[in-house]
């Protein structure tokens, strides 16, 4: 196989397909960035974790937009959430938002749980989104109605800690990666990290109701759009 050579790959030494293969290992699962270097070493191919960290931050958020913007029209119903993260011995809340069918619309890593911190993620999402949703549900943390009074007044608002299960569950991963990674080393780092792995797992995510034949269908289009993203489909 000839290596790609994508025009944004220029002056790499790597090809597109170890630099798009590295990317997806690291925010595709829960591995460290060494992780991924002994994993690209046991098939010969020797790249050290900090070239792997700097693909990472290269490459990685522009795949993540290219994502956002393939996969289908996300839902009008908005579960929200917020839970506390812990960064240089100070929490932060990372308040996440998922559609009804269990994408992430967005994250955002904040210092604050209050008004003026669900109201800055609701104008993310609206700016996002492009349009506000049909329902907005949320567990009884009463900085979301002040918010959403103010920010989208006619959005139906339901409260009550056992609707949000969505929500509460999509912190999973995040707790997984948190422990690989040691916990995160900032603010920035989390929120760079997170919009990218979200992303990433909205496009090889299996929904449960899928079987296998369907899931292998829905695994082989997310892997297409894959290379459509990193370049390596167009430049083969």
């Amino acid at each position: 196989m000839t290596p790609t050579r994508a025009p944004r790959y220029a002056r790499h030494r790597f090809p597109a397909e170890v630099i798009s293969y590295a990317v997806w290992l690291y925010f595709r699962f829960p591995l460290s960035l060494r992780m991924v270097e002994e994993m690209l070493a046991a098939r010969g191919i020797e790249v050290s974790y900090e070239t792997v960290r700097q693909w990472a931050l290269k490459f990685g958020q522009g795949f993540a937009n290219q994502i956002r913007r393939r996969l289908p029209a996300t839902g009008d119903k908005w579960h929200l959430d917020e839970v506390v993260i812990t960064i240089a011995g100070r929490k932060h809340w990372l308040w996440r938002a998922v559609d009804q069918h269990g994408l992430v619309l967005d994250i955002l890593v904040q210092s604050r749980r209050n008004a003026k911190a669900a109201k800055r993620l609701l104008r993310k999402l609206l700016k996002k989104q492009g349009m506000a949703p049909r329902v907005m549900i949320t567990d009884k943390l009463a900085s979301y109605g002040a918010a959403k009074r103010e920010v989208m007044p006619g959005v139906e608002h339901r409260q009550h800690n056992g609707l949000n299960n969505r929500a509460e569950n999509s912190h999973q991963p995040t707790r997984r990666r948190e422990r690989i990674m040691k916990r995160f080393k900032s603010a920035g780092q989390a929120q760079r990290f997170l919009s990218v792995h979200d992303q990433v797992a909205n496009l090889f995510r299996r929904p449960s109701h899928f079987n296998a034949a369907d899931h292998r269908c829905a695994r082989a289009r997310a892997f297409q759009i894959w290379a459509e993203v990193t370049g390596i489909a167009s430049a083969a």
